[in-house]
């Protein structure tokens, strides 16, 4: 993947943090926004490896710090739910001005909750995902539940999360109490993911209950067995990310796949928009492409590097076989191959050349090594290389 580090601003003119990050192996079809949980920030873990599983997908995510937190300006005290959910929009505002409109939002505890109320209000969004997400946004009042009277008594107070302190004004307590979140989700109508851990003892399961009856369909859920509230176990994030990958690809304009019938070994198509090729060798896809700096997208190997790559594979490849057929403790073997055009000694004529390093791991005599290096240029594809070739090409109908 490739991370841009951004900043846009808020409804306050304020700057927030941001990270987005591009799928390395083609252009986005569609962009998500994340909302990372209460009093946490965007580099949590979690969010990244989810982040990561949706790039897989071809999903551009924004993932960003709200109001007061992590890196983005502001205080948090003098922030809210409502603000939470101001910063979606401004977020979905920025991703539509520069990059595109958002179609897909995720969130994770009251970022969960900030997701459902915000996707009523972003027309682009076609579907929601909540990770451990709360059925009423003042369910957050339990982790500074001591601290509760103090801050209507004195209108503010300073609690303890997460081993942090923050000031919580009455403000917060009285903008989450009258967010209704029933009446909310029953006025959604946007396809709805919900993700929980029947072990979460921050939001209990219930909670996911009762988002559930409260969404209209298509509705979904998914309970991650065994998984802790923030998802500290990275087999799990990545789970949740592969999941809501699958799922939303039935709501998001997701091209279809290439699908290319070929007799071939190889068969490679390119379109009209830049250098990206796909290739297809019987059950395996490849991408092909060029660098940035001619033009390409640099999502793959340009062609050279393949022919580099099957030289090192196949190199490779007959230096094992040779090695098990002679019983040798040849443990490993790392080939480097670089390309280069040279000038000939004819006048205004290039040669290639290929170098190639090879490092034998195992405990291998020096004679032994002597003659793997003879072997090495006995595979095929050196072969073929340093030889003539004829190349045959005819119209396919």
């Amino acid at each position: 993947m490739s991370i841009k580090k951004i900043t846009f601003t808020n409804k306050d003119n304020q700057q927030l943090s941001a990270r987005l990050e591009l799928p390395n192996h083609m252009k986005p079809h569609s962009y998500a926004i994340f909302a990372h949980c209460f009093t946490c920030n965007k580099n949590l873990l979690a969010v990244k490896n989810i982040a990561r599983a949706l790039n897989n997908k071809g999903i551009a995510v924004l993932r960003f710090d709200f109001t007061g937190l992590g890196e983005s300006e502001g205080d948090f005290v003098d922030t809210n739910f409502s603000s939470n959910i101001q910063d979606l929009i401004s977020a979905s505002d920025f991703l539509a001005q520069n990059y595109k409109a958002p179609n897909l939002l995720v969130g994770h505890s009251l970022g969960g909750a900030a997701v459902i109320y915000a996707a009523k209000e972003i027309d682009s969004i076609k579907a929601v995902a909540t990770i451990g997400a709360p059925s009423s946004p003042n369910h957050v009042q339990h982790l500074f539940k001591s601290d509760v009277d103090e801050i209507k008594k004195n209108g503010i107070a300073t609690v303890s999360i997460g081993g942090r302190e923050f000031n919580v004004k009455k403000e917060f307590l009285e903008d989450i109490d009258s967010k209704k979140m029933e009446t909310c989700i029953k006025s959604l109508r946007k396809p709805i993911l919900i993700i929980h851990s029947p072990q979460d003892n921050t939001v209990g399961i219930q909670n996911a209950k009762e988002l559930y009856h409260y969404a209209h369909h298509p509705k979904s859920f998914i309970s991650i067995d065994g998984a802790d509230h923030l998802l500290s176990n990275k087999e799990d994030s990545i789970y949740v990310g592969d999941v809501i990958s699958g799922w939303a690809s039935r709501y998001l304009d997701t091209p279809p796949k290439t699908i290319i019938k070929t007799n071939h070994q190889v068969a490679v198509s390119i379109g009209n928009e830049g250098y990206t090729s796909e290739v297809i060798s019987g059950k395996h896809f490849m991408i092909a492409d060029e660098p940035e700096s001619i033009g390409g997208n640099d999502f793959g190997p340009a062609p050279y590097e393949f022919v580099s790559a099957g030289l090192g594979a196949c190199t490779a490849i007959t230096l094992r076989m040779y090695a098990d057929r002679k019983k040798w403790p040849l443990e490993q073997v790392i080939v480097h191959v670089n390309h280069e055009k040279i000038d000939a000694e004819e006048e205004n004529k290039k040669v290639d050349v290929f170098n190639r390093d090879i490092q034998f791991f195992g405990n291998l005599e020096e004679k032994q090594i002597k003659r793997l290096l003879q072997i090495a240029d006995k595979c095929p594809v050196h072969k073929t290389l340093h030889a003539s070739s004829l190349i045959n090409t005819n119209l396919k109908k």
